[in-house]
């Protein structure tokens, strides 16, 4: 009597979301929308922020600096909690797409806490007296910058990609105890920076109107990230298929010999 072979199962939804040719397919019918709606939220940002905003009684216009400083140093602890959750995903799942994410988000994450830095101390400046002061919150955000760049350094020491997506994920996992530093730096330790004033339990001190764009623009600065993000990904993708072909070519060739 003939036996009737069970189908295999079909993969789920997260799955065929996440598999590096589906990922190509549905993210290229969205990169180009999403960066149009960021660049309309830059400008209706930048708009609230140069002419709808008012000046400072005390800083006047250097407040208008806020608005670029608050969302990247946002982002700049917001990229590492995208390349944690990554890492989990190459050391759990081994899921590619995983390592494809953590990679692409290392270089973003230098960028925007680069840029928070130096419009930190731009802000510093007018406002402390200083450029730079060694305090809590602004080494922590400094030591954040170095492991950004030492993550990058390492990506590019390993030709194995794979290999390196694990050693990478592991120091990840380690150097994420710098982020709770950087958050409650200015609650542990006597500090010129200023504590929270738009996250906290009580609610934001700060004044509507210049809550308003400052929210704008984290959210335009936040959808820059994502769009990044993704085209890096594509990128990323591609260049690991023109690999895979040139090896698979390579062996032929060397076969045929």
């Amino acid at each position: 009597m003939a036996q009737t072979q069970p189908k295999p199962a079909e993969p789920g939804w997260f799955t065929r979301i996440a598999h590096p040719g589906m990922f190509m397919g549905w993210t290229r019918h969205i990169v180009w929308p999403l960066a149009t709606i960021t660049a309309i939220a830059f400008v209706i940002g930048l708009y609230f922020s140069f002419f709808a905003s008012p000046a400072d009684y005390q800083m006047g216009d250097t407040v208008r600096m806020m608005y670029v400083h608050v969302p990247t140093a946002w982002l700049s602890q917001f990229c590492y909690a995208v390349m944690f959750c990554s890492a989990i995903g190459t050391l759990v799942w081994r899921h590619p797409m995983a390592d494809v994410s953590q990679k692409a988000a290392a270089p973003l994450g230098a960028a925007f806490t680069a840029l928070a830095l130096f419009t930190g101390s731009m802000w510093g400046r007018p406002t402390w007296g200083t450029f730079w002061e060694w305090d809590g919150r602004m080494t922590s955000t400094l030591v954040l910058l170095f492991i950004y760049l030492g993550l990058i350094a390492l990506w590019r020491a390993f030709d194995d990609q794979l290999k390196a997506a694990r050693i990478v994920a592991v120091l990840t996992l380690v150097g994420a105890i710098n982020i709770p530093i950087i958050k409650f730096s200015v609650d542990w330790w006597q500090t010129l920076h200023q504590p929270a004033s738009v996250f906290r339990a009580d609610g934001p001190t700060m004044d509507g109107s210049m809550l308003a764009p400052l929210l704008i623009m984290t959210v335009a600065f936040s959808l820059l990230f994502l769009t990044l993000h993704l085209v890096r990904m594509r990128t990323e993708v591609t260049k690991r298929r023109i690999r895979s072909l040139e090896l698979a070519q390579a062996r032929a060739a060397g076969g045929a010999a």
